[in-house]
């Protein structure tokens, strides 16, 4: 008996094994496959021929970006395998580059736009890309938008094209601008959890969401004011290429039900009716009809895509002359965290390396912070300005681009700068600062959950979700509230040499748009990144403008451990979840993750809770 149990345990010893030797290699295996299908993504790149008279399909995919993340080509990776969209990213730089040269390339007849596939964008990103279309039409080259349906931010592109096309099938869904955000005091209160909120200003409602069940009077108010001005800007572009009216435009999204009435319950017709599309056509005669359009005879639509079309062109800023001066690029979007960060995070200890290696350059001149970013950790923003300080110190002229947005910390940083840019819709300003905690103890207390024990001092263990905050710990965390808030009124009013009281009049957290900062001093001009570099060329006194991208330091190692989180973002983003249940969870996980991702080590934030899951565009 002890014989025949040692034969069946010797059998299922052998068993396991070649069972776990087996799963070894074919672990091994996949990972090899994996490791060499991202090597191929950065190293073969098979060029497509451009066929002469072709058209350009200009065609983004993903989320539009200042730059693309260093997981991008896992995401790439990803994609390919689920044969969904290849680019969960592309940069706006990118975009550009293909419009503005093909504008004189001889072998490209035509421009075809085609956003169908075209994600997250900054209405910033869409004015620089609708004035490089329009740029292009200045060659004599005719411009078509053909899909099945648009969305409001699709339609501003499509509006600069000479004509527009839309299926049979398809809708225009304008809908306005809008600031909506989920309250949760209610169910704080239900919960009982004590959210302690330590704040300064009318106007800083990052944390209304956890004290209020609506939006404030006050939060109203400075929402209103640039919500309109946005607003107007999108429609005023809009009715120049169209030759309508913001009145009608409106009028076509207020009386959607009275025009889709006339209509026959047809939005396609609504939309030809209104004027904003100038035919409907399948994709059979979209193809036949573009190809009529290029011309050159032949049963084949002769064409290339952007992203085959990138491959013939040297990307802008990516390139200069062997040890010529340059202004060095330096982009920074997300939140600021302190630490190194995670992708869509500006790392603090991150981009200071950046910042170090474009002051220990010597062929750096001078440089651009291209800058995206609500905010986040005061500490971090204060680490950021410092090292931008000492650049300036060393003789480097400093020139701040703002993207779509730079408030409140990403703001804080900025300050100091030389100069500042920013677009006439970029949201910034947002002075302000806040702390917050929550502490559970209530509600463990009611599941019969305590927390008890004994300290040297007062203090020890103050800090804990599950116990009380102490009377004096809140007061102090206040006081610290306090001077940082006249810290960062006074780094503005050094920074762009305003008077305490005037900068305190424009604080207080209320954001504002670009141009309405231009007026009041907080940002002074309005341009684009081309025109900051030229800024910054011009401050460094260069006789040839050759700007550079200095690149983050970045590690493969570490970016396979944010492999999941991309593959949860990929499944969110390719429509496993309704687009409204996104946007709810976007906003849950902005609400309630902040203060645990970008943890500040005084527990102090100059952040704008204006998000994508926030601001309907």
């Amino acid at each position: 008996m002890k014989k025949a149990v040692t034969v069946i345990a010797v059998f299922f010893i052998w068993i396991w094994k070649i069972f776990r030797t087996g799963t070894l290699i074919i672990g091994n295996l996949l990972f090899l496959v994996i490791l060499f299908s991202i090597i191929a993504l950065f190293v073969v790149h098979p060029t497509k021929k451009i066929p002469n008279g072709a058209a350009l399909i200009l065609n983004p995919e993903g989320n539009i970006v200042e730059q693309r993340s260093a997981l991008d080509p896992i995401a790439r990776l990803l994609n390919s395998f689920t044969g969904e969209t290849k680019h969960e990213e592309t940069p706006l730089q990118d975009i550009l580059d293909v419009i503005n040269n093909a504008a004189g390339d001889d072998r490209i007849r035509m421009l075809v736009l085609s956003p169908s596939h075209l994600g997250r964008i900054g209405l910033n990103q869409l004015r620089d890309i609708g004035h490089a279309i329009e740029n292009f039409k200045e060659s004599g080259k005719i411009v078509i938008a053909a899909d099945d349906s648009y969305s409001q931010t699709q339609y501003y592109l499509a509006s600069f094209a000479d004509e527009i096309y839309l299926n049979p099938m398809g809708t225009v869904a304008l809908h306005g601008f809008g600031v909506f955000r989920l309250y949760f005091k209610e169910m704080i209160d239900k919960l009982q959890i004590k959210f302690h909120v330590f704040r300064v200003g009318t106007f800083k409602s990052a944390l209304e969401p956890v004290l209020r069940n609506n939006m404030s009077a006050a939060a109203r108010e400075a929402n209103r004011q640039w919500l309109n001005r946005l607003w107007t800007i999108f429609c005023k572009d809009i009715g120049k290429q169209r030759g309508l009216t913001p009145l009608l435009i409106n009028d076509y999204i207020n009386s959607l039900d009275i025009r889709l009435e006339k209509s026959g319950g047809d939005g396609a017709v609504m939309a030809l009716n209104a004027g904003l599309i100038d035919g409907l056509k399948t994709r059979p005669q979209i193809k036949d009809y573009l190809q009529s359009v290029a011309g050159g005879g032949g049963a084949e639509f002769k064409h290339i895509s952007m992203y085959d079309y990138l491959g013939h062109i040297t990307p802008s800023y990516s390139t200069r002359p062997e040890n010529s001066p340059a202004v060095g690029i330096i982009v920074a979007q997300g939140n600021i965290v302190p630490g190194q960060g995670v992708v869509g995070q500006i790392g603090a200890d991150r981009l200071i390396r950046q910042i170090q290696t474009a002051r220990k350059d010597s062929s750096i001149k001078a440089v651009v912070l291209r800058i995206d970013s609500g905010g986040g950790s005061a500490f971090a923003s204060e680490l950021i300005r410092q090292e931008l300080l000492h650049l300036q110190q060393a003789g480097k002229p400093l020139v701040v681009s703002m993207g779509s947005m730079a408030a409140s910390g990403a703001y804080w940083l900025s300050a100091n700068a030389d100069s500042i840019l920013a677009s006439p819709v970029t949201l910034t300003g947002s002075i302000g600062i806040f702390g917050a905690l929550p502490t559970f103890e209530q509600t463990l207390a009611k599941i019969g959950v305590h927390d008890d024990g004994i300290g040297t001092t007062i203090m020890a263990g103050a800090i804990s979700p599950a116990r009380p905050l102490p009377d004096n710990l809140a007061k102090s965390l206040q006081l610290s509230v306090e001077h940082g808030y006249r810290q960062f009124i006074g780094i503005v009013a050094k920074g762009r040499k305003l008077p305490v009281a005037r900068v305190e009049e424009i604080a207080e957290g209320r954001v504002w748009d670009g141009q309405t900062a231009v007026d009041l001093g907080l940002v002074d001009d309005i341009g684009s990144l081309n025109e900051a570099v030229s800024r910054a060329a011009e401050l460094a006194d260069l006789r040839t403008v050759h700007g550079i991208y200095i690149n983050r330091p970045s590690s493969f190692l570490k970016n396979l451990q944010q492999f999941g989180q991309v593959t949860f973002a990929t499944a969110l983003n390719n429509g496993l979840l309704p687009s409204s249940w996104t946007t709810l969870t976007q906003q849950f996980t902005t609400a309630f993750s902040f203060f645990v991702q970008q943890p500040d080590p005084a527990n102090l934030y100059a952040y704008s809770f204006l998000s994508p899951g926030t601001i309907a565009f």
